[in-house]
């Protein structure tokens, strides 16, 4: 039997689309056959992205959304440009090392600011329309450190931990209407945001091979991959899940973490 998703007649905003794991889920999206709409916070890189796409997908339907989305003038913006969407993908974040007692009010604000707030503000603009037609899809791209919070980033944690409620929460919101709501667990992923973080940790002075391998060692021993996951292989989970084979999944917080996460149930 062959498994096919088909995403043709479907609308997709993947919000932080302009490289990493946002840029490998707007593809993902894109060769399943869905119109996608790349976000980034300005002109040049959502345009430099769009083409991009263009490229690795050729005959992808892109729309270019240049807006913040992490702030009520980019919401609105995002909105005027694209009224409705069916696939809403909040992939934006930020993270970044700072020791636990250091770290001042206004970051902990910025934080969830930026990896809650402009979601759940997305979600409360988009999810009723989605209800009202009766299929839709909402993800929010999370990661293993909700769970297992890490000691050096314990404010980019905490704001990961919230969104796995924000997301249970939306789909009790959406129960009964053909839409579902979840968060997708990602793991340690190889993206251009950290191999900068993992210089940090480990100096410059290693190459990157042997940077990566210690960094998993001492700092994610628990991985069962015991690599980095590459920003396809969330992509994956992401386009099933915007698919109609997820139909029945909902509420849910999935696991692409490598086997992080050391639970049995997820």
């Amino acid at each position: 039997m062959t498994v096919h998703i088909d995403l043709a007649g479907r609308t997709a905003l993947v919000t932080g689309s302009t490289q990493g794991i946002g840029a490998a889920i707007a593809a993902g999206l894109a060769r399943a056959g869905a119109r996608v709409a790349v976000n980034g916070r300005t002109a040049a890189s959502v345009q430099q992205a769009a083409v991009a796409l263009r490229n690795e997908v050729p005959g992808a339907d892109v729309i270019e959304i240049d807006a913040d989305v992490t702030s009520d003038e980019g919401a609105a913006r995002t909105l005027d440009l694209l009224p409705t969407v069916d696939i809403l993908i909040n992939n934006l974040g930020i993270f970044g090392p700072t020791p636990a007692l250091e770290i001042p009010d206004d970051e902990w604000r910025r934080y969830f600011e930026v990896n809650v707030l402009a979601g759940v503000r997305l979600t409360r603009a988009y999810l009723p329309g989605m209800m009202e037609r009766g299929w839709g899809r909402v993800q929010y791209v999370g990661s293993d450190s909700a769970v297992v919070i890490p000691a050096e980033m314990i404010h980019y944690g905490v704001t990961k931990t919230a969104l796995l409620g924000v997301s249970r929460g939306f789909a009790k919101a959406a129960a009964g209407t053909s839409v579902t709501v979840n968060s997708v667990l990602a793991g340690p992923t190889h993206t251009g945001g950290v191999e900068d973080f993992i210089s940090e940790l480990m100096g410059d002075s290693l190459p990157w091979e042997e940077a990566q391998r210690e960094f998993m060692r001492l700092h994610r021993p628990q991985s069962l991959l015991q690599r980095l996951i590459e920003p396809e292989e969330i992509a994956n989970m992401v386009t099933y899940l915007a698919s109609p084979l997820a139909s029945a999944t909902t509420g849910a917080a999935v696991r692409v973490d490598g086997g992080y996460v050391d639970a049995i149930v997820p």
